[in-house]
Order: C-alpha cells, then sequence, then structure tokens
C-alpha cells in the first residue's frame, strides 16, 4: 500500500516527533545541544516555521510549530540534517543517518490542544526522571513560558497569550498549569494522533482541513462489502438472466 503523503496545513499548529535512529544519542553535551537548537532556530526562521514550544532529549526532538507554507515544515526538518547531522558525525567520529527515519508529525486544533501538547512537550524530562524540577532542564521552552529566560526566537502562539492580559500573568497562569502534569488519557491521545498523522480535533476542525487539503484525514473503511450489500448490487442482473431463460419453451419429445 501506498504511504500518505505527510499532513502539512499551512497556518495550523503541528506537534513534531524525532527521534534518534535506534532511539542512540542525537545529542551528548552542552556544545551538541547548542548547536543542536541553533541549527533548529535558524532553519526554522528560513523555512517559515514558527516555533511555539520544543524539548531536546539526548535521543530525540519534540516541537509544537505553524508552518507559513504547506512545505515549511520538511525544508526545516531538512536543513537540519543539512546543517547538523554533519557536525554530529566529524565531531563524534560517526556515519550514517542520526534519524529513525521520517519524523513524525500531525495537525492539532489549537483551542483544545496547544497548552496540554507544549505541557506534555515540556514535562519530558521531568517524566524522564532527569531532572527534579521542569526549570532545571535547560533544553526546553518551559522556562521561557514562565519568564525565567527569553528566547526571542520564539513565538508566543495566542493560545499563551490568552492566559493573562500582562507578561506577569500569562508566565503566573502557565507556571500553575504546568504544576499538574499532563493526564495520561490525553498524552496518549495526542501521541496517537502524531504516531499515525491523522488531525486531533473536533469534526467540526475536522471538516475545515479538508477543504484546505486533498490528503485524507482518516483511516480507510477495512474489508469486503457486506453479503447483503453485494446480493443487492447482483440482483437485478440474476433476475435478468432467468427472466430469458423463463420465456422459453423445451421442445417436445419425439
Amino acid at each position: 500500500m501506498a504511504r500518505l503523503p505527510r499532513l502539512s496545513v499551512a497556518g495550523h499548529l503541528h506537534h513534531v516527533v524525532a527521534r534518534g535512529h535506534n532511539d542512540q544519542p542525537i545529542a551528548i553535551d552542552d556544545l551538541d545541544f547548542q548547536t543542536f537548537l541553533g541549527a533548529l532556530r535558524d532553519s526554522a526562521q528560513h523555512a517559515g516555521v514558527a516555533v511555539h514550544a520544543y524539548v531536546l532529549l539526548a535521543n530525540r526532538l519534540q516541537l509544537l510549530v505553524t508552518p507559513s507554507q504547506s512545505d515549511s515544515l520538511g525544508r526545516m526538518m531538512q536543513a537540519i540534517g543539512r546543517h547538523y547531522v554533519p557536525y554530529f558525525n566529524a565531531r563524534h567520529q560517526r556515519s550514517g543517518s542520526l534519524w529513525a527515519g521520517r519524523f513524525r508529525s500531525t495537525v492539532l486544533e489549537s483551542d483544545a490542544y496547544f497548552i496540554p501538547c507544549a505541557q506534555l512537550i515540556e514535562q519530558q524530562a521531568l517524566q524522564a526522571g532527569l531532572v527534579s524540577t521542569l526549570s532545571a532542564y535547560p533544553w526546553c521552552s518551559h522556562a521561557h513560558h514562565v519568564g525565567s529566560r527569553r528566547e526571542p526566537w520564539i513565538t508566543d502562539h495566542p493560545g499563551y497569550w490568552a492566559l493573562g492580559n500582562t507578561p506577569f500573568d500569562r508566565e503566573v497562569a502557565y507556571q500553575r498549569l504546568s504544576d499538574t502534569p499532563v493526564a495520561a488519557a490525553l498524552v496518549a491521545e495526542i501521541e496517537s494522533a502524531t504516531h499515525k498523522s491523522w488531525p486531533l480535533g473536533s469534526e467540526a476542525f475536522r471538516r475545515s482541513l479538508g477543504k484546505l487539503t486533498v490528503r485524507r484525514l482518516e483511516p480507510a473503511k477495512r474489508g469486503r462489502p457486506s453479503k447483503g450489500s453485494a446480493h443487492r448490487a447482483v440482483a437485478p442482473a440474476e433476475t435478468k438472466v432467468r427472466g430469458r431463460g423463463a420465456g422459453r419453451r423445451r421442445p417436445s419429445p419425439g
């Protein structure tokens, strides 16, 4: 079966996950982390992708972004590979691909999923036991959102601006939300949608996406037509055959 093209819709929120090959490291020390984030920043700006939230772990990258064009997301990830992978391979005396195949991504309805997905992303290091507090992990956007570090290359999403009328109000509100882990069911819902690349949102949201892309937005129905429908499809033809036979007369014996 042919693989569906990646779902990428300009002007909409996307969750992106890229993993190291066989979960091997894509960044080993501080210099790697800094170099990778520099490549991400430059590639996003050149490709026209607004980065709203991120986390870079040793073996994976997660992003919450809005591409300005349908191909912006792919161009950004390709540019990261062109700039960062040769650096990493040369520095660590390795060769070959750094990634476990294609990156995963999907489109999210921002009103419902921006805050939980941003916090899911930023809580990764805490969930993995790498730090004891969110603020202790330097390679994610949490510090930016709570006001302890300013990262000018991050674009604050309207969902973040809606948390308060002033920067202080937004930072306090975001910190308060961050104090509670994202519900496991919601995490599973977002992760499943991203892995399968089906959009996540209301029926009205999916209908609106259908007007912006020709790419299928839900799994195709599997299986053969039911016996009843198959019988109805052939019944007229069978009736016609029987009708022709019924009009014939057998020759008389002898």
